[in-house]
């Protein structure tokens, strides 16, 4: 190569070399300074779209677990009312057992029984309207996803239907109602609710037909061909007022449709007409009770929570009198049962508080896991990023020396010209 001093090919050499390594080494000084290894999309295309995509659904499981958590104290909140419930209902029958001794009571006593029984029907129903998580009622039965049904001519109802009085005179075969919506999921094929001849019995409270309801729902629901529903996503629930007329509404179905043995159902049911009857439409308030416990718009990421009213109404309290001859006898009938339903709400926010604690478990470790996949994808490793970041401070150092070295070599041209 001759001696020229237009064009210094070793100088350029050299301060391209010298760019790329000072170029690596400012790279590798972000990833050590900042500890991630994508720091903007052209360092990993591909990885930064997973990462973001992991990110969003650990994000989304760490609220979840939030709203979980929410849905164990709100089981906790109720139960622990409800606890109380059992109590005074204990000590109304303690004064029914008492009472029934009428060899020993007189009239003022029993009198003075019955006083305090109606105080403890006033804190029951003080208990039910009051008991609360943040400002959702938890016992008044408004706690849960429920529906209104609008008639035919464009009227409104409140609820499912209403019926006039507790009890039911039994159901023929072929009863049947159909849902073809569960929790905003609409069924490819109906669910059929069906009853056989008399399988509600006469003298059934709504409470009895309730949970017969929800026991062949949740069984049809499970049944149902290509879906995951748990059996809990739908369910009815049942509300006697003091005057005795019952109100029955349906959580987490989005329509209600009447079959063709439906008119049957209602009519046995003393229900409203099924000629004023049309479909179900959203209210007021119709999403508390569902708690989202994944990252997904996914109905099997939500457990939806459904909570019985619970006042001297709906126990069958209110009208409990010692001072007659078989009050207190008829009492402790009806006592006994109080008690049972409470026990078993009892138990039902016993079983779902364990259950949201497994979900709360289940979706730390996918936190868990999905974090180190994310870290693997985003992270520096930090000793391979030394190393590298090692290397090119070398090169940039020998290569600033080289440049120089280069742009001297030209003045070897001078000796020449002398």
């Amino acid at each position: 190569m001759g001696l020229r001093i237009n064009q210094n090919i070793a100088a350029q050499n050299a301060y391209r070399n010298l760019s790329v390594t000072d170029n690596q080494m400012a790279k590798s000084l972000e990833k050590l300074s900042s500890g991630f290894r994508i720091n903007r999309a052209a360092d990993d295309a591909a990885g930064l779209s997973i990462s973001e995509g992991l990110r969003s659904q650990i994000g989304g499981l760490k609220t979840a677990v939030r709203n979980t958590q929410d849905g164990v104290s709100v089981a906790q909140t109720a139960e622990g009312s409800l606890n109380e419930v059992t109590s005074i209902l204990q000590r109304m029958r303690d004064l029914s057992v008492q009472t029934s001794n009428s060899g020993a009571m007189d009239a003022e006593a029993k009198d003075a029984a019955n006083k305090e029984m109606k105080q403890l029907n006033a804190e029951l129903d003080r208990i039910g309207s009051t008991t609360s998580f943040g400002k959702a009622k938890l016992l008044d039965g408004s706690f849960g996803a429920t529906k209104a049904i609008t008639g035919s001519a464009g009227v409104a109802k409140d609820d499912l239907a209403t019926a006039t009085g507790t009890s039911a005179t039994g159901l023929r075969a072929g009863s049947s109602f159909d849902i073809t919506v569960v929790d905003g999921k609409t069924l490819d094929t109906p669910v059929s609710i069906s009853f056989a001849d008399d399988e509600i019995p006469a003298g059934a409270t709504g409470q009895d037909i309730a949970k017969l309801v929800n026991e062949k729902i949740s069984t049809q629901l499970k049944g149902v061909a290509g879906e995951n529903f748990q059996g809990n996503e739908v369910s009815m629930s049942a509300t006697t007022d003091a005057t005795g007329a019952t109100t029955f509404k349906l959580s987490g179905a989005g329509e209600f449709n009447v079959g063709a043995g439906g008119t049957d159902l209602l009519a046995q049911l003393n229900l409203a007409p099924a000629a004023d009857l049309d479909s179900l439409e959203d209210i007021s308030g119709g999403n508390t009770g569902r708690f989202q416990v994944g990252a997904n718009a996914n109905v099997n990421e939500r457990i939806a929570v459904s909570i019985g009213a619970v006042n001297a109404g709906t126990l069958g309290t209110s009208a409990l009198d010692l001072t007659t001859a078989d009050g207190p006898n008829e009492a402790i009938t009806v006592l006994d049962k109080a008690i049972q339903n409470v026990s078993d709400s009892r138990a039902a926010l016993g079983a779902i508080q364990n259950r949201f604690e497994h979900t709360i478990n289940n979706l730390n470790v996918a936190v868990e896991n999905l974090s180190a996949s994310e870290s693997r994808i985003r992270d520096t490793d930090m000793a391979q990023e030394m190393v590298s970041f090692t290397r090119a401070q070398i090169l940039t150092q020998a290569g600033t020396s080289m440049l120089s070295q280069a742009n001297q070599s030209a003045q070897n041209v001078l000796s020449l010209l002398r």
